[in-house]
C-alpha cells in the first residue's frame, strides 16, 4: 500500500481541498507545502522533534512533518490561515513583536500556532509555564526570553 496513490480531502485554513493522486504515505507537511503551496509551515527535522512544521488540527498542535496526510480529519490551520482576514495581527503577533526576540522568523509560525494553542488553555500562564508548554519549539537563534515574554503577555490579555 505504501506505493499506492490515494484521494485525499483535507479541509486547511476554512477551504475543502481534495487531491486525487497523494501518496498513502505522504506527510501532511508535503501536502501544505508542495501541492497547496502554504509554505509558511517550515520543513526543517522531518522527525517531530523541532515544531517549525507545527499546524493547529481542530484547535491543538500536531508536528506536520510525522503526520500522514491519509490519516488526519479535522480542520488544519496553517500560519497562513491564522490571522484575522483583514490583516491586522493577533494578541499573541503584537506580543511577540513588541517583545523583540524574533530573529531569522524560521521558528515562528510554529511558535505562534503552538503559543495560540497554549494560551487557550492556559491564560495567566507563569514562566515556568510557558517554558514547559512550549518545549516541543525549538528556536535556534535566541534565548527564548523575547518569545516566552510574548505568550506570557498574550496570555495575560
Amino acid at each position: 500500500m505504501d506505493d499506492e496513490r490515494i484521494s485525499l480531502s483535507l479541509r486547511v485554513n476554512g477551504a475543502t481541498h481534495r487531491i486525487e493522486d497523494a501518496w498513502y504515505f505522504e506527510t501532511l507537511l508535503s501536502v501544505l507545502r508542495y501541492r497547496l503551496g502554504l509554505t509558511g509551515t517550515k520543513q526543517a527535522c522531518e522527525t517531530g522533534s523541532c515544531g517549525a512544521c507545527t499546524v493547529l488540527l481542530d484547535g491543538r498542535p500536531i508536528n506536520s512533518c510525522v503526520a500522514l496526510a491519509a490519516d488526519v480529519d479535522g480542520d488544519v490551520t496553517t500560519i497562513e490561515g491564522y490571522s484575522p482576514a483583514d490583516g491586522s495581527l493577533t494578541p499573541l503577533q503584537e506580543a511577540l513583536i513588541a517583545a523583540g526576540d524574533v530573529q531569522c522568523g524560521y521558528c515562528l509560525p510554529g511558535m505562534v500556532l503552538a503559543g495560540s494553542a497554549f494560551i487557550e488553555e492556559h491564560p495567566n500562564a507563569t514562566e515556568d509555564e510557558v517554558r514547559e508548554g512550549m518545549c516541543g519549539n525549538l528556536c535556534r537563534c535566541t534565548a527564548y526570553l523575547g518569545i516566552i515574554e510574548g505568550i506570557r503577555e498574550a496570555s495575560a490579555r
